[in-house]
């Protein structure tokens, strides 16, 4: 009955009466589903906040709750979520800055907005963690005050701010003008000299693999740069020089900077860390001359990232779909391609370049024609889910490709239901076909009854509003929570039934 209820708690066609009803016996999951709900009044949001506690903060993330139904030492959580979508009350953020509950202190140091004088509070707070949070959120005046804390897990958390200023980042990466830290994390419950054993087995312990400290705080300094060298706001004549730094992290760091200079990317191109190079190949700040060299990469991560590059070249783009695994996606390059460039990739002799174009769905009729009947199963599968095809050109496609085709056929949002239907009895079937259709739009009764035999489709046709409210009722008993779950939840199910099911509870 579980099920049942949490399905019946998303159902749209549930009434007003009905949600109350609901409420009043909600929990836990039941709870969720119904602060999901777009008809939830203010006044049921309120009540199911009263019988499931925790479903306050989702109800104030989902802006059921206000500021005016909210009493902080009733819903501490919840008041907090109003606070971090910056709709709290100020006199809620001097209450929580002093709360002994030392996650709330965390929670609310990563607010926005927060009054100078809880902020103040906040950053001299006893526990580092708390005051941590803050420097990871804070503004650039207050960011810069903590690049100097003495503890050097707070810098680590500057160092990852946007909003600290260029000068302090630069100081965190140098050391210069700084006064040294006199803490970290490890020092702080280890004596130095220590190394964490990567195969700890103590279970009170949150140390990462490798932290360690000989009384310089080593591996939080490191992480403190590499922070600062991802940060886009730290200047780049501070981590420049980084890029042949033996710690492989810190060079990967390097690699996604967008205003790394020719010279430093052109060494990264080489680097041994293949990360490294893979952030490195969709960086925007490569050269074309660069983008040649690495589409030639033995690693094949790489050659995948060069392929969504925004500016790779239409001729090397069509050597990488040849040999990267790109997938069935649309591609940046692909998608800024000019009125020229889709008709000449569409006339293209090369299969790879037609079936780039082909994943676009915004092609000229005659385009979209000319590829619907491409002797290339590749590009035919490509192109099949593009809106404004004919049945005859999607029932061509099937005919000509056959299985390989099958499954895009079924996703294209024209497809009509007569050809839905057949698809879902293709011989030899094609298990995706059914995962499809029982989730299209145009599925009719017939082709969800034959989806309902696939275990994996059968969860999603048990939700499709097209299904008989008598198969819909018999759902209701199935061994899959999940069929079960989406039976109760289809608009379809009849009211008398959803009545009779929320009355037994």
């Amino acid at each position: 009955m579980h099920h049942i209820l949490c399905g019946l708690a998303a159902n749209p066609a549930l009434s007003s009466e009905l949600v109350d009803r609901l409420i009043s016996i909600a929990y836990d999951d039941i709870a969720t589903s119904l602060a999901c709900r777009a008809d939830l009044s203010r006044a049921q949001a309120v009540a199911l906040a009263k019988r499931v506690e925790e479903s306050a903060v989702q109800l104030a993330y989902e802006g059921r709750l206000t500021a005016a139904d909210i009493d902080p030492s009733v819903w501490p959580d919840a008041a907090l979520a109003l606070l971090d979508q910056g709709v709290g009350r100020a006199e809620w953020a001097r209450l929580f800055a002093a709360d002994p509950v030392r996650e709330r202190r965390e929670k609310l140091a990563a607010c926005r907005g927060l009054p100078s004088d809880v902020v103040d509070t906040l950053a001299a707070d006893p526990d580092v963690r708390v005051v941590a949070e803050l420097a990871l959120w804070t503004t650039p005046d207050v960011a810069e005050r903590l690049a100097a804390h003495p503890h050097a897990e707070v810098r680590r958390a500057v160092a990852c701010n946007e909003a600290t200023p260029p000068a302090a980042l630069a100081a965190l990466v140098t050391g210069e003008g700084l006064p040294v830290a006199r803490r970290c994390l490890v020092c702080d419950r280890e004596e130095t000299p220590f190394v964490h054993d990567s195969q700890c087995l103590r279970l009170d312990c949150d140390l990462l693999p490798g932290a360690s400290c000989d009384g310089s705080h080593e591996s939080t300094v490191h992480d403190i740069r590499e922070a600062a060298l991802r940060n886009p706001a730290t200047p780049i004549e501070a981590v420049v020089g980084f890029v042949d730094h033996p710690s492989i992290l810190l060079r990967w760091a390097l690699a996604a900077r967008q205003d790394l200079p020719q010279q430093a990317c052109a060494r990264l191109a080489s680097d041994p860390a293949p990360g490294a190079r893979s952030d490195l190949a969709e960086n925007p700040a490569i050269d074309d001359a660069l983008i040649r060299v690495l589409a030639g990469d033995r690693d094949p991560d790489v050659r995948r990232r060069l392929a969504h590059h925004p500016r790779v070249p239409l001729d090397v783009l069509t050597q990488l779909a040849r040999t990267a695994k790109i997938g069935a996606t649309l591609l940046p390059r692909i998608a800024a391609s000019s009125p020229a460039e889709v008709e000449e990739l569409a006339k293209s002799p090369d299969p790879a370049a037609r079936m780039l174009v082909a994943q676009r769905r915004d092609l000229p009729p005659e385009i979209r024609d000319r590829l619907a009947d491409d002797p290339d199963a590749k590009v035919v599968k490509a192109l099949a889910p593009h809106p404004g095809l004919t049945e005859a050109q999607l029932r061509a496609m099937v005919d000509r490709h056959g299985v390989r085709v099958l499954a895009k056929v079924a996703t294209n949002p024209d497809a009509p239901p007569a050809l839905l239907e057949d698809l879902v009895r293709h011989e030899p079937a094609v298990q995706k076909v059914f995962r499809e259709v029982a989730q299209h739009r145009g599925a009719t009764a017939s082709a969800l009854l034959v989806c309902l035999a696939d275990k994996r489709a059968r969860p999603v046709a048990a939700g499709h509003p097209a299904l008989p409210p008598p198969v819909i009722v018999e759902l209701l008993a199935d061994a899959d929570w999940h069929v079960v779950e989406a039976a109760a939840a289809n608009p379809s199910l009849p009211p008398a039934v959803i009545s009779d099911l929320v009355c037994e509870q």
